[in-house]
Parts: C-alpha cells; structure tokens; sequence
C-alpha cells in the first residue's frame, strides 16, 4: 500500500515535470557566465513563466547567426538573443525568423521600427586602456602609436564586426589605408569578446576592442577606477544588441512572452551592472551610480542594417588582406 502511494506521488510528480514547457535561448557566452546576466534572467522569467528557461551559450555574437543558419529550421533554439544590427539583414534573409510583437518605450538614441528583431541593449564600441596611460584621440594617432591592440574576428564576434564598421563608417575609402597602417599594432585576434578583455587583463596588450561602458564594471564591481575608454575625435561606432524568434519555434507563444519580458524593468534593471551595457528600456530605478562617469561620443556612427550589410564583405577583405601581409 505504502509502494503505490509511493509510486502515484512519484508518476505524478514526472507527469508535471513533463509538462513543464521549456523554452531554449540561444545567446553568447559572456551572457550565460556566472557574472553576466544569464542566471539573474533565468531566475526572474522562470518566477513568471512556470517554465524551465534554458540558455545556450553559442560562440560569441557572430556566431549565433551562423549556427542557426547551419541548423536552420531543425534548430532547437526558439529565440536567438545576442545579434546587432550589422547582422540583422542577413538573419532576416535567411526566412528563419518570425515576427516579435514587442512593444516599449525604448530609450535608445535612434528610432526603432524593426518587427523581426527587438532591442534589449545598446551601447558604443571603444579601445578600453589603463588610465594612466596617454591615450591615442582617432584611429591615426593609434596606429602612429607603438601602442599594442587586441581585436576580436569580424567573422565570430560582434565587437569585431562592429570594428569594421566602425573603420568603414569613419573613413570610407580611406578604410584600406587605416588597416594597412594599424596591422602592426595589433598583438592577436580572438575568436571572442571575452577573450581578447582577458589577454588586456592579463598585460598582454595595451588596449582592447571593447565598450565605452566597460571602465564602469572596474568601477562599480571592483570599485577599480584605474581603466578608461578612449575618445575618439572621428566619433563612436554604436551598436544595438537585439533578440528574434524562429520562425520554427515549438513555443511560440512563450518565446513571445520571452521577447516581450525582455523588455520589462525585471530584464533591463538586470543589464547594466551584469552586460555592461546601456538598458535599451530606461529601468525605473534609472542608471547606476557610476555611469555618469562613462565618455559620450561627440558623434555616433551608425550604417543602417542594410548598409552594413551591403559593405560587410567588402571591408571584411580589407581587414584580411591588411592583417595578412
């Protein structure tokens, strides 16, 4: 008698956990680490959703896309987070994405009308170096400079890309020269973000391709003012980071109600002192103490989705042909 009390509870017990819908997010790998926002995300849409969230790391932001468009339609994400719009055009040609139906009060410094991909961050690209060091004002002083350099591939990474574009957004035809001139300034070329911030951590570079937003972590985390980003005269490549469903999606209502959490004050409150970046929603409580402290761009750089689609190859080949000589 006491085995089949037993045995109900626990073939009840399975029963729920079978139908517990789980929703998986593929995104990138400093998302989904201890010190990013994976596990406060999961904890916070979990407590709403009665749903088992599993966040996938994937490469770095590059190659999210490319994995989904390896996997296409059999893909076992239901929502892709971690693209910008340097590749927004090539995910949506891919026909592999749906509609979001978000909508929010989005706080970001330009217009945003896209209803197949949905912001949730945004910030600038910049070379992050220590503070007592003199630091280069454009991309000419720097590679004038003896000053070493960490990058990150244009190819897996979206810091990376958004270097190319930011190269190309400022000097155009000029672009070739400037990565002709910068290549022996360059210490290596990482496959992501993360760790290409670690070898400038480590003092194997002077500099590295990151945010104007990343000094506040040393700041606010580590209570470390001893990092800063440099400003550049030719202005700052914006990027915006963004998140899509599959069209594929065997959840589709709940990767929506994803979508739509991901722009609630529960998600963006999250995201400045976990990614580093600016909130694409104003969180309620505002920015962090500390972000007053952060450089602003005297000019933002940015090429629409189509144009930077439209140059991606072209300027991928000018950066391959100068750091290949």
């Amino acid at each position: 008698m006491k085995y089949s009390v037993f045995a109900a509870a626990l073939l009840g017990a399975s029963a729920a956990y079978a139908e517990t819908p789980e929703l998986t997010v593929y995104t990138y790998d400093s998302f989904v680490s201890d010190w990013g926002p994976g596990p406060a995300v999961e904890k916070a849409f979990e407590a709403q959703c009665g749903c088992d969230l599993k966040l996938v790391g994937a490469g770095d932001g590059a190659a999210l896309l490319a994995r989904v468009k390896l996997e296409g339609a059999r893909s076992d994400a239901d929502v892709v987070l971690g693209l910008d719009t340097n590749l927004t055009a090539a995910a949506a040609a891919t026909g592999l994405f749906a509609e979001h139906g978000v909508t929010a009060d989005y706080s970001l410094p330009i217009a945003w009308d896209d209803a197949t991909f949905a912001p949730y961050d945004w910030g600038y690209f910049a070379f992050v170096h220590n503070a007592d060091a003199a630091a280069p004002t454009d991309f000419k002083s720097l590679a004038a400079s003896d000053m070493k350099i960490v990058i990150q591939d244009p190819r897996s990474s979206t810091p990376g890309l958004g270097l190319l574009m930011w190269v190309k957004a400022a000097y155009g035809d000029e672009a070739p020269m400037i990565w002709k001139d910068l290549a022996d300034n360059v210490v290596t070329v990482t496959k992501g973000w993360s760790e290409a911030y670690g070898l400038f951590l480590e003092g194997e570079a002077d500099m590295v391709l990151s945010y104007t937003t990343s000094p506040a972590y040393h700041l606010i985390a580590e209570e470390d003012g001893s990092k800063a980003a440099a400003a550049f005269d030719e202005g700052h490549y914006m990027q915006v980071e963004v998140a899509g469903i599959l069209a594929g999606s065997d959840q589709p209502e709940l990767a929506r109600d994803f979508m739509q959490f991901m722009v609630s004050d529960a998600f963006q409150s999250i995201i400045p002192t976990t990614n580093w970046m600016y909130p694409s929603v104003t969180p309620a409580a505002g920015l962090p103490e500390g972000f007053e402290t952060l450089i602003t761009p005297t000019k933002s750089l940015l090429l629409s989705a189509d144009e930077a689609a439209a140059v991606r190859d072209g300027a991928l080949g000018e950066w391959l042909d100068a750091l290949s000589q």
